[in-house]
């Protein structure tokens, strides 16, 4: 579980990361932002889960 959860984080850091990239590069301010909004919520997704570890060990 904590294993799947880690790989979604990473997934949408990479994916915010993409899409951010894509809207600077095309000029569109509504989807580097959505790319910068998906970066921060597997942020927050990868600390929880490194919380979770912390307490685990």
């Amino acid at each position: 579980m904590a294993g799947e959860q880690k790989g979604k984080a990473k997934s949408e850091q990479i994916k915010g990361k993409a899409k951010e990239a894509a809207g600077r590069a095309v000029g569109n301010e509504r989807l580097e932002a959505e790319g910068r909004a998906e970066q921060a919520k597997g942020d927050a997704r990868q600390a929880k889960e490194k919380t979770k570890d912390v307490f685990r060990h």
